[in-house]
């Protein structure tokens, strides 16, 4: 008998005032003005390849043109917390760029070509400015690496993220011909160890660089350093290069053995992921230009040496593994096709106690 009488109070309370999305914190017509201000960007990233145009529950893409036994490679990945640098700079021109050239690269390295990008931008409170920049620069990223944007998400999520801050993330899918896939399988003893330069820290390492430099050393932003010659900002928001437009054309040569792309934990983290077991990679310091940014943060923070190259790039962005005899025409071409590049180290023979990455100053 209680049932009805609670109800009927529920259903009886006066003049209650009507409750809508926006009262929550979602922003309906934001989100549709921010789909309506990308949609150009998005277009411009479209070939004959996709069809069904924008706003699909899904995108689609056709496999004409696929390679004879094609198989698909995909990788997924985020900025990290260089998205701070982006939040305290107001600047949010160069983030997309750096999600598509940093998932570009993780499937070149296995000698696929970039078909189709997807993008996925997480927020308390939906700006339609800020989403239209960072949009802008995935489309610039897709236009340079040949590869569509094919859809996104754009979630607004109130409470869940600190005002004026967003998460962004990505998802590409390439391909290659089974027969051209590079799996390292093919590295051996004697081969040489070519780096391709990086623009800096890359998308990698900003939590270390941002406690030494901002909080430790207190460092202003956007003051121009002596050591880097340019304000600190802008050094810590070059963009992730891409070395798909270098390096897919001379794939087709079979004269590259692995490749590493070298991200989240250095040389020691990721060479291993390509190189066998039964080898391992023995890298000369000083063979390549470091550049100033990361000797102002081992200084600055006194960070061990060997805790640098598990942490960052220090300078090299890229590994191509080639036979020793082919090394100086693939040092060639990759200089013609506008890469600097160094012989940075061997491939030797491993014992079974030796680490797969060795350090040698000589």
């Amino acid at each position: 008998m209680q049932a009805p009488d609670a109800l009927l109070a529920f259903t009886e309370i006066p003049s209650m005032k009507e409750t809508r999305y926006s009262d929550a914190g979602v922003d309906i017509a934001a989100a549709n003005e921010a789909k309506k201000r990308i949609i150009s960007a998005v277009k411009t990233t479209h070939g004959p390849q996709v069809l069904g145009g924008i706003g699909g529950f899904g995108g689609l893409f056709s496999t004409e043109g696929f390679p004879p036994n094609p198989v698909l490679v995909s990788s997924i990945d985020g900025v990290g917390t260089k998205l701070k640098i982006a939040f305290l700079l107001d600047r949010h021109d160069s983030i997309g760029e750096d999600i598509v050239n940093h998932c570009v690269n993780d499937i070149l390295v296995q000698g696929a070509r970039p078909l189709f990008f997807m993008d996925y931008l997480a927020t308390g409170k939906l700006e339609p400015g800020i989403v239209q920049k960072v949009v802008e620069g995935i489309a610039r990223a897709c236009i340079l690496n040949s590869c569509a944007l094919l859809g996104g998400e754009t979630a607004e999520m109130p409470g869940f993220y600190t005002e004026g801050e967003y998460d962004l993330a990505g998802t590409i899918v390439g391909v290659v011909s089974r027969e051209s896939i590079l799996t390292g399988e093919a590295i051996e003893n004697g081969d040489v160890i070519l780096g391709l330069a990086s623009s800096g820290l890359h998308t990698n390492g900003y939590s270390l660089a941002r406690k030494v430099l901002l909080e430790m050393a207190q460092l202003s932003i956007e003051k121009t350093h002596p050591d880097l010659g340019r304000p600190l900002g802008d050094e810590l928001l070059q963009p992730h290069r891409s070395y798909s437009p270098s390096i897919l054309p001379l794939t087709e040569s079979n004269l590259i053995r692995g490749m590493v792309h070298i991200t989240g934990g250095g040389f020691g983290g990721n060479i291993p992921r390509v190189v066998p077991d039964r080898y391992k990679a023995v890298i000369k310091k000083g063979s390549w230009e470091v550049q100033p940014i990361f000797d102002l943060i081992a200084r600055l923070g006194n960070v061990p040496e060997d805790e640098m190259y598990l942490t960052f790039n220090m300078g090299i962005g890229l590994i191509v593994i080639v036979a020793d005899e082919n090394a100086s025409k693939m040092q060639e071409e990759l200089r013609a096709a506008g890469e600097t590049v160094y012989r940075i180290g061997i491939i030797e023979n491993r014992e079974p106690d030796e680490e797969p990455v060795l350090f040698t100053n000589s």
